[in-house]
């Protein structure tokens, strides 16, 4: 005789599991099981009396199983929006201080996925004002990410962001710029921004997603499930909002012409100048350094890592100038700079430490310091000789003075 297995939670109800198959609860290949409390149940096929009767038709049953699959999802909602928040241990007084909200920090050691969120962060740095981090996931109320706080007024988009802040603080990385000189910085911001970021998100969110999602910082035992849900979401988010702007009609190798035309744009203008303005910081140089981070660091041997690190050196020198004179705490390997065909990622991934309230003056001066005193050569240095750690550090602290 056949029998119908079954859980029941309560004398009065019972859920289904199978008829003639084992009980099994693991999730998605996880070696972890769920435990359940209640009764186990068994009946014959033939035979719908003694319990069955008290449980009803069978129409009933299907309507606890939606009921029952309606609870299950709502759970996995909370979790998944309770591990997306970082729980802060104390509040922080958020008089006249920058909180900065954004994305969590990925897995392999790079600040973010995000070149909005590595632009803006970068160009804290680069103004030199202190500011406390929030990974709480929380995006602004226009929905979008990065956004700030200060003094209880909210600013989102990162161009909004450094208009507030000019006006509210005085800094001012586009002094030394003539008129002509802003705008093209401007124009260069808006093609890096408005074209070149559908081409890199592309690249992360469609084309390179599997490798993008084991970058995703999550924990806890659905952490494999809520990475997987994060890439596929985004994925789609990013296509569709990709089809709407026009970039996403094109084919892949259309996508990856137009990024590389993009790059050499950018190489052909940088030269071989320390930033792409000259000598001196600008604003520009915190757009365009959070879009190529991206490149050099988050796509292990996809098109754009091969470009930036081969035809393209020049921009990898120019990130890496900019990645050691003000993200100290993020470590790359020299070898890494070159692209060589084999770039995979990294064993033992480190991630990003949050060093919270943060002063560039405050916290790296004697190493920025001890780093302009390097006289013997070094292999770290461009393809024109200069150091990558700054040929002019002496310089900067008379150059952030002129800013403010």
């Amino acid at each position: 005789m056949y029998w119908r297995v079954g859980f029941a939670w309560s004398r009065s109800c019972a859920v289904e599991l199978g008829q003639n198959k084992s009980l099994s609860l693991g999730l998605c290949g996880s070696e972890e099981h769920l435990s359940l409390c209640g009764y186990i149940i068994a009946y014959p096929l033939q035979e719908y009396g003694g319990i069955m009767s008290a449980l009803g038709f069978d129409s009933w049953w299907r309507k606890t199983l939606y009921i029952t699959g309606g609870a299950l999802l709502t759970a996995a909602a909370y979790l998944l929006h309770e591990l997306l928040v970082i729980r802060k241990e104390q509040e922080l007084d958020s008089e006249d201080a920058i909180i900065l909200h954004q994305f969590a920090r990925p897995k392999t050691g790079v600040p973010s996925l995000s070149p909005f969120c590595l632009k803006i962060e970068t160009y804290l740095r680069m103004a030199d004002l202190p500011y406390q981090n929030y990974f709480d996931g929380k995006l602004s109320p226009q929905g979008k990410m990065p956004w700030m706080a200060y003094n209880k007024e909210q600013v989102c988009g990162t161009e909004f962001i450094i208009d507030f802040l000019e006006e509210k603080l005085g800094v001012n990385l586009n002094s030394s710029l003539s008129p002509q000189e802003k705008a093209i910085s401007r124009a260069i911001t808006k093609m890096v921004e408005e074209h070149f970021y559908w081409t890199i998100a592309y690249c992360q969110w469609v084309d390179n997603v599997e490798e993008t999602q084991k970058m995703l910082a999550t924990n806890g035992p659905l952490s494999d499930l809520l990475r997987w849900i994060l890439s596929q979401v985004t994925g789609s988010i990013v296509k569709r909002e990709m089809y709407g702007h026009g970039i996403g009609r094109f084919s892949k190798e259309e996508v990856y012409s137009l990024m590389e035309k993009d790059m050499r744009t950018l190489a052909t203008f940088l030269g071989n100048k320390k930033y792409l303005m000259g000598p001196k910081l600008s604003t520009v140089d915190a757009a365009v350094f959070g879009h190529l981070a991206q490149a050099m660091w988050t796509l292990p041997g996809t098109r754009p890592e091969q470009l930036i690190k081969g035809e393209f050196i020049n921009l990898a020198m120019y990130c890496e100038r900019i990645r050691r004179k003000f993200w100290p705490e993020w470590f790359v390997d020299v070898d890494d700079l070159y692209y060589d065909g084999l770039s995979e990622e990294p064993d033992s991934p480190s991630q990003l430490p949050d060093l919270g309230l943060y002063s560039r003056s405050g916290s790296f001066q004697e190493q920025e310091s001890a780093l302009s005193h390097h006289d013997t050569p070094s292999p770290d240095s461009d393809i024109t000789g200069r150091s990558l750690f700054d040929s002019d550090m002496d310089t900067e602290c008379s150059e952030m003075e002129q800013l403010k």
